[in-house]
Formats: structure tokens, sequence, C-alpha cells
């Protein structure tokens, strides 16, 4: 059986003073909602480079969303398997 599924990651982004703040968004399959936030600080002599900075935040977002992913990925397989499940580091 073949199946096919898929995710829509919502992006926002607020950019203040040399700040960009993005918030991630994803509704899963079975009704959770899992948010996530990443921050990026331009340097006071680096040059203006809006489109960097939206890239640094989504970047670490996206990077707190896969955590919160497998930790409730980790959370599923324990109380499935009754038992603790340990996640492979890199």
């Amino acid at each position: 059986m073949h199946t096919l599924v898929g995710w829509h990651i919502e992006m926002e982004f607020e950019e203040h003073d040399g700040r960009t703040r993005a918030a991630a968004m994803v509704r899963l399959g079975d009704g959770t909602e899992l948010r996530a936030h990443g921050y990026a600080k331009r340097h006071p002599t680096d040059v203006e480079q809006l489109r960097v900075g939206e890239e640094i935040a989504a970047a670490r977002a996206l990077m707190d969303l896969a955590s919160q992913l497998l930790g409730k990925a980790h959370g599923e397989i324990d109380e499935a398997a009754g038992r603790p499940s340990y996640p492979l580091t890199s």
C-alpha cells in the first residue's frame, strides 16, 4: 500500500533594528500543532541583508521544530514499546 502524506510549514518573519525573528508552525496529521522560533541579529559592521537574516532565523526555527518532532516521535515510541527509546545523535 502506498500512502502519500504532506505537511505544510508556515514561516513568518519580523524584522526590527537589525534583528530578525522567525516563527514556524506545522500541523501534523494527528492534529498536533508544533510551533518554533528562531532569531538572528546583524552585527553592526555587517551590510544590511534582510534575506540573510531571514535565512538564519528560519534555519534556527526549523532546527527547533526538528527537535520537537524527534521528541514527539520518541514519546510515541516509548508509549507503544513500554520502554524508553534512545534517539540517535550525530
